[in-house]
């Protein structure tokens, strides 16, 4: 038998390539004062904004109409005599003017809750592990985790999940197994579910259990 030629005797040693360490998730609790100034989400309001420019474009542009035809020396709008007489005529206290009074007012109190409030309820703030992400749960999402996690329960039937800012409504329906059993087994597997949601603000689980009367 003959031997390969060039191989005696000598033996080489394999590179080795050294892994690097493994880096850890980032899945741990966010920093300290990290999600400490999250609130809702804002809306862009675009719908009413869109309606009060186009009133306002409006209404402006049938006045600078006016003052430019008096202007060049023709006669004002009727619409704007009848009003600057009705103003001038008109006592403070006549109904018409308390109701158009009472309207402006409403109109400007809606506009400025629409302006100093955030809008998007439906949108729970999530808590944030990155600095520059943010990111948000919708409610039905969340009711829809909550109900399949309930319905793993034993004893469950049907499960009914309505949920809020601050709570979450669980109306479930037992068809076996003691009620007090069903009710403390969903309460921990809620409570549970709800933390896995990673929200700001958990909403606090507020769970009910009933069983189906017989029939007939």
């Amino acid at each position: 038998m003959s031997e390969p030629q060039g191989s005696e005797g000598t033996t080489q040693r394999l590179p080795v390539i050294e892994r690097e360490p493994a880096r850890e998730a980032a899945y741990g609790p966010p920093p300290s004062g990290q999600d400490g100034d999250q609130g809702r989400f804002w809306s862009a309001r675009r719908v009413p904004a869109g309606i009060v420019a186009l009133l306002i474009l409006a209404v402006a542009g049938l006045f600078l109409y006016d003052v430019a035809a008096v202007r060049a020396h023709r006669p004002a709008m009727g619409w704007r005599r009848e009003l600057a007489h009705q103003l001038a005529s008109r006592p403070l206290d006549d109904t018409w003017v308390l109701v158009g009074a009472a309207v402006a007012a409403v109109l400007g109190l809606w506009l400025i809750v629409l302006a100093v409030t955030p809008g998007l309820r439906g949108v729970l703030p999530m808590r944030r592990t990155q600095v520059d992400v943010r990111a948000g749960l919708h409610r039905e999402a969340a009711a829809l985790v909550l109900r399949d996690r309930a319905m793993d329960v034993a004893g469950i039937q049907s499960v009914r999940v309505r949920m809020r800012r601050t709570r979450a409504d669980v109306y479930a329906v037992s068809h076996f197994r003691d009620l007090d059993e069903v009710r403390a087994d969903l309460d921990a597997t809620i409570t549970d579910a709800i933390r896995g949601l990673g929200l700001v603000h958990p909403p606090a689980p507020a769970v009910h259990v009933r069983r189906l009367g017989r029939k007939g």
